[in-house]
């Protein structure tokens, strides 16, 4: 399979699974490497990129192993991601100063053993590990689902810590949430980095900005998907919870109503959270990556409403430019945006990364 990669301006063929065009003696791309660069693993649809991007960083290389996203990357960055992480020979990529990878949380094959770099063995982390340990990047930034913090009793957490300490990494890590960066989102997600020389970032200086209103980024027209009032119930008492959602009203489901806690009836074991409806005087919950018809409704108490929240609006709430260019079909629009990063928020750490002296230009 050929797949294309393109450097500073230049289409490189690369005969997968070899790369064979990243032969350690070419020229130009060893005199063209900029600082403030970075490879882009597990891309999606490039919302790491975007931030890092937006902060003035150049990417280098990227891949990605699902064909839609590999379509909505190269419509938006004009290259196509090399697809399988596994199959990329480190020792040919170009030299880079900072690996991203918001990379899937696996089971680890012998996890908690204390063995490093060898835990990991059967994951796409011990991929990564292997362009760490051949290329030595000065930075390594990895972003992860809340859930990483309790995997495995927190096996498999400590034992991506101690593989990075391993390997040579200051590391620190901490659980950030959109809501505190601009977006109306809460939306947590435990972001790990790393340093080559023995300096630690500092979480605490990352800029947080104060709490946005999800009506604020709400499309002023369109064809919107309003419920009956027969269809949901407005609860007449609610509270403002401290992630700024206003949990207002529910929609009328009867599903499994026996053996479940009083006041739940209207939550289905299945889907609860489509059965919830949100004011938009407050923040929206977490855009999952598993949603794929949008099922997500959203009370406008000026209009006295319920209305389904639009695509455009879920892509507005994660950070993404308004020409971004999406997939064709509506509910891969759905599963890409939840399965991507919070832009503001990367785009601060990547500020941050620099202000901090922790990347070199």
């Amino acid at each position: 399979m050929m797949v294309h990669q393109k450097f500073f301006g230049i289409s490189l063929a690369m005969n997968h699974p070899q790369l064979d065009i990243f032969e350690s003696n070419v020229p130009y791309v060893e005199k063209q490497v900029k600082r403030f660069d970075f490879i882009d693993l597990f891309a999606g649809i490039g919302g790491f990129r975007l931030a890092f991007e937006q902060a003035g960083y150049k990417c280098l290389f990227s891949s990605e192993i699902n064909d839609h996203c590999q379509e909505v990357y190269k419509n938006n960055f004009n290259e196509d991601p090399f697809p399988d992480v596994t199959q990329i020979d480190p020792k040919q990529l170009p030299d880079f100063q900072t690996l991203l990878a918001g990379f899937p949380c696996q089971p680890f094959s012998i996890c908690g053993k204390k063995k490093g770099f060898e835990d990991t063995r059967g994951t796409l982390f011990f991929d990564i590990c292997r362009i760490i340990t051949a290329k030595s990047p000065q930075v390594v930034v990895l972003e992860n689902v809340k859930h990483l913090i309790h995997h495995d009793s927190g096996n498999t957490l400590s034992t991506i810590l101690s593989t990075l300490e391993s390997l040579g990494y200051t590391v620190s890590h901490k659980l950030l949430n959109s809501k505190d960066f601009g977006v109306p989102q809460n939306r947590e997600r435990i972001v790990i980095i790393g340093h080559k020389n023995g300096r630690k970032f500092d979480f605490t200086k990352l800029k947080k900005q104060p709490m946005v209103q999800l009506k604020d980024f709400l499309d002023k027209e369109g064809e919107f998907e309003y419920l009956d009032p027969s269809e949901y119930t407005i609860l007449e008492n609610y509270t403002i919870q401290k992630t700024g959602l206003i949990f207002i009203g529910y929609r009328n489901k009867n599903i499994w109503k026996t053996g479940i806690r009083p006041n739940t009836e209207h939550l289905s074991r299945v889907h609860r959270q489509p059965n919830r409806i949100y004011s938009v005087e407050g923040t929206h919950p977490t855009l999952p990556s598993q949603e794929s018809s949008g099922r997500f409704f959203i009370y406008l108490p000026e209009e006295n409403k319920v209305r389904k929240l639009t695509v455009n609006e879920c892509y507005r709430i994660m950070g993404f430019p308004e020409n971004f260019k999406r997939a064709n079909v509506l509910s891969e629009q759905y599963r890409q945006i939840g399965n991507s990063v919070c832009i503001p928020m990367m785009k601060e750490i990547a500020i941050q990364l620099k202000e901090q002296g922790l990347v070199n230009d």
